[in-house]
């Protein structure tokens, strides 16, 4: 009997922590049972962590992360744009369904085991569901942002008084595509909501034409030169040109398309219709004429070329019928140039026939600043694409080989002088010139004509002088100096 007390003494204390454990159980199967209704430790939604939350605290957390503006910087400026704004919005019913079908799919025993053991296994890894719309953003970004905070660059202007220019300042323009991307990489990102937008730079364009005019006639009027001048330039990148006729002190502008004496000028139309009557082997006799006219520019290589290839008799009227043919109708040759040569053909010109102004021009040779520009035109387009008037107009006659022969040896015209004269030491001047002393002994009129190339740019340039008084070669000469110089910074304006 008296060894039954300790054996029910361990029975008690037996029950008492089977009891125990089965309330401490039961408890932790309930307050599990509530833990098992939230999302998991470790789960995240969109990389948001949403452990122990419910579905409506999960939410509430997805939609505050995700609808934090995104800072934007472009430049110096700092711009919030609200996801909104882009019509951004969470799929928040997929993503939630998806960690219920994670939470739920958990086996109860073996979420129960870690529990009581405080294991907290990782949570499923939800990833984010969003749209918005990229219209919405590209127009935001177009008109709120590019409209107000881009650069547009600044054109180069004239330094007045000089033929030069100041640079103008490149522009900025915001990069759209690029910047979509960026934003819409912060849009789904919970932390990293902060854009450096990217932009585009453009070159500060050159001045305007307007202002490349008004600079030239300044230097017209700056030298004092009384007589007429008339200019055109033939931006030969994109056919923009500027054609006018100034005299300093005029009540009046002077229309263009004035008479000149051509002189040695005419010597282009002659080289065009030697070349169109050669063959495709061109004897080496015919070529050193050619050279020789162009390159110092003889009058006797002039006829001979012409009498021997073009016509012993009416080679300068078949001359000016080329030039008709080519649209030219203020240029023609009326006659040798040997001493005692007899004018062939009088040639009545819509310039010639001008009665508002008159330069008292040669009836042996004329024309225009822009007739002799469109000229040198032909043979740039033809020797440079192929194409053009000359091909067009003597097709099988004038070739390409032809046209760029013609270059050479007008760019052989060496000088130093008037728009020669205005352009770095170097540069490839294709042109040629022409005055002459008159029967009073003195000059008269001037005239030069160029194809120019640049770094910045291929260009015309022809420029003609008269003075009914006289034309003193050194003003004259460094005046269209000027101009030439002024074009070619026109198109080589240093960069800033």
């Amino acid at each position: 009997m008296k060894s039954s007390a300790p054996l029910s003494f361990l029975r008690w204390i037996s029950l008492i922590l089977i009891l125990s454990a089965v309330i401490l159980t039961t408890l932790e199967l309930v307050s599990y049972s509530r833990i098992r209704t939230n999302f998991p430790s470790g789960e995240t939604i969109a990389s948001v962590p949403v452990g122990s939350m419910d579905r409506q605290q999960a939410a509430r957390l997805l939609t505050q992360t995700y609808g934090v503006p995104v800072e934007v910087h472009y430049g110096s400026n700092v711009i919030q744009i609200k996801p909104s704004m882009a019509g951004f919005e969470l799929d928040l019913d997929v993503m939630l369904s998806a960690a219920d079908i994670q939470r739920v799919n958990q086996p109860f025993w073996g979420g129960f085991w870690d529990h009581l053991w405080n294991r907290h296994p990782s949570g499923a890894q939800i990833p984010l569901r969003a749209t918005y719309s990229e219209e919405r953003l590209r127009d935001y970004l177009k008109n709120e942002i590019s409209t107000r905070y881009d650069q547009p660059p600044t054109s180069a202007e004239p330094i007045p008084g000089t033929a030069n220019f100041k640079p103008g300042q490149p522009g900025t323009y915001l990069n759209i595509d690029r910047a979509v991307t960026l934003i819409w990489d912060a849009f789904r990102s919970p932390g990293d909501r902060v854009v450096d937008l990217t932009f585009d730079s453009s070159s500060a364009p050159r001045p305007t034409l307007n202002n490349l005019q008004i600079l030239l006639q300044q230097i017209i009027d700056i030298s004092q030169f009384k007589g007429i001048v008339e200019l055109y330039m033939d931006d030969l990148q994109n056919a923009q040109t500027i054609h006018f006729a100034h005299q300093a002190g005029s009540p009046k502008p002077l229309k263009p398309d004035i008479a000149f004496s051509g002189w040695s000028t005419i010597k282009i139309p002659v080289l065009i219709s030697a070349f169109r009557r050669l063959g495709d082997q061109p004897s080496d006799t015919n070529l050193s004429l050619m050279k020789n006219m162009i390159e110092v520019s003889s009058n006797e290589s002039t006829d001979s070329l012409a009498q021997t290839v073009i016509d012993k008799n009416l080679g300068p009227v078949m001359v000016s019928d080329d030039m008709q043919t080519l649209g030219l109708l203020n240029t023609f040759w009326g006659g040798y140039f040997y001493t005692g040569a007899p004018l062939l053909k009088m040639f009545e010109t819509p310039a010639n026939k001008r009665t508002d102004i008159n330069t008292g021009p040669d009836v042996y040779d004329q024309t225009t600043p822009e007739d002799l520009g469109l000229l040198l035109e032909d043979i740039y387009a033809c020797a440079t694409n192929n194409g053009g008037a000359l091909i067009a107009a003597f097709p099988g006659q004038i070739t390409q080989e032809k046209c760029k022969l013609m270059i050479e040896y007008l760019s052989n015209n060496n000088i130093n002088q008037l728009i020669q004269a205005g352009v770095p030491a170097g540069t490839v001047v294709a042109h040629k010139h022409g005055w002459a002393v008159e029967t009073d002994g003195v000059i008269h009129t001037m005239g030069n004509a160029a194809l120019i190339y640049t770094p910045g740019g291929n260009y015309i340039l022809s420029i003609f002088v008269h003075d009914d008084n006289q034309v003193l070669f050194n003003p004259a000469n460094q005046m269209v100096a000027e101009l030439s110089r002024a074009v070619y910074n026109y198109f080589n304006v240093p960069s800033q």
